[in-house]
């Protein structure tokens, strides 16, 4: 099971709500394991205008910004580069044709993702959605190939709200489902996802397995840290199949 922030006693936690309206989760690196794709589709989107890719670790740090956000941090320039960002959709465009035939481009799901979001989805009074800094085309591509098409309750893009970490996405999905501050929480792998969980008072769940050490997010906030996405029901009280739809 994941590890809570602190030793303190959930119960007497003023934030912790043993029921909740809705969970939230970030895509990238969070529900899909994209690595290969995105940091291929930067390489290449990069030496297209003559860059020099900065590695890993750097093209990694900025999944979760909206995309012409994130190229320009990654390019260290002062603002967007719109014909950057037209080369890279492009690239990842047509790299995605490519991973139909090329596992090594494939963009698989977290163990324990699928199994997980079914039991939760099924549980009356409790909402799933989606806060995500890919376009609405490409949160629907995700979504149709896996099925998913009636299982978020929300989905927020980088077409709908300001980038990550403003707030926008949460609020947005919270006025959409109905469900209150103390009773959402945020799932996601980056300082971003972090970061707009706070800003909006939602619980801010972190994941170990995506693209931003766990360490890092327990430090911008993070109430939990998942080892494994089956950890997410007992990290959030939902263990006890009652306390999907009992308030405490």
């Amino acid at each position: 099971m994941g590890h809570d922030r602190s030793a303190l006693d959930r119960a007497g936690d003023p934030g912790y709500s043993a029921a909740m309206d809705l969970i939230i989760f970030d895509l990238d690196g969070t529900l899909i394991n994209s690595e290969a794709i995105l940091l291929a589709a930067q390489v290449e989107t990069f030496a297209r205008h003559g860059l020099v890719h900065p590695g890993r670790e750097a093209g990694l740090g900025i999944v979760g910004l909206t995309l012409n956000v994130a190229l320009m941090r990654l390019a260290g320039l002062e603002q967007p580069d719109e014909a950057l960002t037209e080369t890279y959709r492009e690239v990842f465009g047509a790299m995605r044709l490519q991973a139909e035939t090329d596992a090594a481009l494939d963009e698989p799901l977290f163990p324990g993702v699928a199994e997980t979001l079914g039991l939760l989805a099924a549980r009356p009074g409790l909402k799933l959605g989606i806060a995500t800094g890919k376009s609405r085309r490409g949160a629907d591509y995700i979504i149709e190939r896996h099925g998913w098409q009636n299982l978020f309750a929300t989905i927020q893009t980088a077409d709908d709200a300001p980038s990550k970490p403003h707030p926008g996405m949460i609020l947005r999905a919270m006025a959409e489902t109905g469900a209150a501050p103390e009773r959402t929480a945020m799932v996601g792998d980056s300082s971003f996802d972090i970061e707009m969980a706070v800003a909006a008072s939602v619980v801010p769940v972190a994941v170990s397995w995506g693209f931003q050490p766990p360490a890092s997010l327990v430090a911008l906030g993070a109430r939990h840290v998942l080892d494994g996405f089956a950890d997410l029901p007992g990290a959030l009280g939902l263990r006890d199949p009652a306390a999907f739809s009992e308030p405490v």
